[in-house]
């Protein structure tokens, strides 16, 4: 049995908290939200998650500095944009015997680093020697799993051991969990994806079916691969499940809130307004500006995530964007 702490009772991180705590180890969740907290420790249940019934045993909580006693694992569930504050606010608690684990899908605005890349940036600052980060990504919606539904999903890690480690801690009968050492490959894939989700959100929004979500998706992964070779990923990483398996759940699921967030959009409404109705954190804008850094860092050709930009940040209209995509110069595949 392993003590597992999660930093972030969001509806990821609250799933995952059931999911090891229904495998059989102490698991501690904390969060933010007091009411949350409170609601989920008395009726065991998740305002974001109706359909989902929480174990008695995961213990959540709002006190922070506690929670770490005795642990052996940290799993960061956060969004992006505050996950470098988190994990700052935790080293002091850290060393060298503990699991480190993302579930975060994003980077880092200005360096462009992904979660694992913060955490080892953090863990140097302050002097800790530790190699056993993971990453934790793949087709895996949390009302699905939290649900005991069948899912599969990668452990990734520059520490084989420390994969390994992990896909035993959480593996199942109903979730199956597969090793890999791209680390920069599997995250840049659970970054990508959120943007090429809007995309087909916007599709679906300006009237468009499934024949161009289909193509979205397909011409998207070629957008992600180019990105990957430009930073030194492994193909086959994006014909993965955390490359086009969680790119297909993540852009044609209507439980994926970038999903809904771009339909929205293509419907007309203001990115800012559709935000505010998804009533989550929306993680493919967050990256938006940093997809397009990439671009132009690297010279990499995005025309889907550049248009998505466009309509997102410089109001441009979602049908002449589609029209404009539509229209470009002819090429062979």
């Amino acid at each position: 049995m392993a003590k597992v702490l999660i930093l972030g009772a969001g509806t990821w991180g609250s799933v995952v908290a059931n999911l090891l705590a229904l495998n059989g180890h102490s698991v501690t969740c904390w969060g933010r939200n007091k009411n949350l907290i409170s609601k989920l420790n008395s009726e065991h249940t998740h305002d974001k998650l109706p359909n989902v019934v929480f174990s008695e045993k995961v213990l959540f909580t709002n006190e922070f500095e506690s929670s770490f006693y005795d642990k052996d694992v940290i799993i960061y569930a956060i969004p992006s944009n505050a996950f470098r504050e988190l994990v700052d606010k935790s080293i002091k608690y850290i060393n060298c015997k503990h699991y480190l684990i993302s579930l975060t899908k994003g980077m880092e605005n200005n360096s462009l680093f992904t979660m694992s890349e913060i955490i080892e940036d953090e863990l140097k600052k302050h002097g800790i020697v530790n190699d056993k980060i993971v990453v934790l990504s793949g087709p895996t919606h949390a009302e699905e799993v939290g649900k005991g539904m069948a899912s599969m999903i990668v452990s990734a890690s520059k520490n084989d051991n420390a994969a390994k480690y992990i896909q035993d801690l959480f593996m199942n009968e109903s979730f199956r969990v597969y090793t890999n050492n791209d680390v920069k490959g599997v995250e840049i894939c659970a970054a990508f994806k959120n943007v090429i989700a809007l995309a087909c959100g916007i599709i679906a929004g300006v009237g468009d079916g499934d024949n161009m979500k289909a193509a979205t998706i397909t011409r998207g992964l070629a957008e992600m691969i180019r990105v990957g070779d430009a930073l030194g990923c492994k193909k086959e990483t994006f014909y993965g499940l955390a490359g086009v398996g969680d790119m297909i759940v993540t852009a044609m699921s209507t439980n994926s809130r970038n999903y809904n967030c771009g339909k929205l959009i293509g419907q007309g409404m203001k990115p800012k307004d559709a935000i505010e109705k998804i009533g989550m954190v929306v993680e493919g804008i967050n990256f938006l500006p940093k997809a397009i850094e990439i671009k132009d860092r690297y010279h990499v050709e995005l025309p889907i995530t550049s248009g998505v930009y466009e309509i997102v940040f410089n109001n441009k209209s979602a049908k002449d964007i589609v029209n404009f995509l539509m229209t470009r110069d002819k090429k062979a595949e």
